[in-house]
């Protein structure tokens, strides 16, 4: 199986593709989206074990997502049941793949930490009469934390990006689905550009109702929430439009 590169312009069609997939079925993916945020604050409820399960499981829950947008691309109905439906046959590879990702995170995570020198900012903040050079350098290292930490997240998401995709609808293994999917990624980096771009200018147009107040504030936590099934369809959107996968293996 090889991918396919893409037109620049993909990138912003495949958020167009995705909201159609998103309104063919509004009420359920909105469902969806509330049930995967109850099982990721739930999580917490065990500390640090709870949300590394949740990571490690994660790959697992969105093949399930992607198996819902695939129905729907073929006239079935999007159901509850599809968010654990990669669990149904896949779940061994999807587990795997969500083992690196939770080793990566956690490399991330820990790379963040020692480059910002860990909770320095808040331990600035808590002096009390910390000078202002002192707030300054903790934001700068905050900064500094965060943009190499998002620097070496992004090979990670991208190795993950289509692996989920690769194995339940391919019958990929998990070390193959990820470095077919790092290889999709780098040789589509325009259109994954464009894509990011897509994605800041939807973010600022989202966030212009703040400015009327308490109930703009409101409206925009709504439309956020309304805009994650979106990119959830965009994603198998882009899998779709990258590797041309039309019929599933899934039976």
């Amino acid at each position: 199986m090889e991918a396919r590169v893409v037109a620049a312009g993909r990138g912003w069609q495949w958020l167009l593709e995705g909201y159609g997939l998103f309104r063919q079925s509004p009420a359920m993916w909105l469902a969806l989206t509330i049930a995967i945020a109850m099982m990721w604050a739930v999580s917490f409820l065990v500390p640090v074990l709870g949300p590394l399960l949740f990571n490690l499981l994660s790959p697992a829950l969105f093949a399930g997502l992607m198996i819902g947008c695939r129905a729907l691309e073929s006239g079935k109905p999007l159901e509850i049941a599809h968010l654990f439906a990669g669990f149904r046959q896949h779940a061994a590879p999807l587990v795997t793949v969500g083992g690196v990702y939770l080793v990566g995170t956690v490399v991330v995570i820990g790379i963040v930490l020692v480059i910002s020198g860990g909770s320095m900012l808040p331990a600035v903040l808590s002096k009390p009469g910390a000078d202002i050079e002192s707030l300054r350098a903790a934001a700068r290292s905050m900064m500094v934390a965060f943009a190499v930490g998002a620097a070496v997240y992004m090979p990670l998401l991208m190795l993950i990006w289509f692996a989920p995709m690769l194995v339940v609808f391919n019958g990929a293994a998990p070390v193959a689905a990820m470095k077919l999917s790092f290889t999709a990624c780098v040789g589509n980096t325009v259109p994954f550009l464009v894509y990011g771009a897509a994605l800041l200018l939807a973010t600022f147009v989202l966030s212009l109702p703040a400015a009327l107040g308490p109930v703009g504030g409101v409206l925009v936590i709504a439309l956020f929430v309304a805009s994650i099934p979106v990119l959830i369809c965009s994603v198998y959107t882009s899998y779709q439009d990258i590797f041309a996968a039309r019929q599933s293996s899934l039976g």
